[in-house]
């Protein structure tokens, strides 16, 4: 086994972990997030009716600059239509991932603009 396909298998197993223990409800939605190496997409989710109520993505948009910028950008985004579709609390699933640079400056701009977890 590569140490790619292991890094894969164990990222899996992470998201798997976490997604066990974080359900989103109407009062208190899931918010999930998704990085890849150009692009940041984040979407708040009602687990118990099975739909996206928010999301945001930098694909399409005209934000440039480092991929924590772009995590920061989507952050603030998601936060503003969160506020719009009166949400005020979320889960926070991090999808596997480790919460550093990336994943912890779109949570922050989450929270500065009033989006609790």
């Amino acid at each position: 086994m590569s140490n790619q396909t292991k890094k894969l298998l164990n990222r899996g197993l992470r998201a798997a972990r976490v997604r066990a223990r974080v359900t989103g409800t109407s009062e208190r939605p899931r918010m999930t997030v998704s990085i890849s190496n150009k692009h940041v997409s984040a979407q708040i989710i009602d687990d118990v009716k099975q739909h996206t109520i928010v999301s945001s993505t930098t694909i399409g948009t005209k934000e440039t600059g480092p991929v924590s910028e772009l995590a920061a950008f989507v952050g603030a985004d998601i936060a503003k239509k969160a506020k719009k579709a009166k949400i005020t609390a979320v889960v926070f699933d991090r999808n596997g991932r480790r919460y550093a640079k990336r994943l912890s400056a779109l949570a922050d701009a989450a929270r500065k603009e009033g989006l609790e977890f």
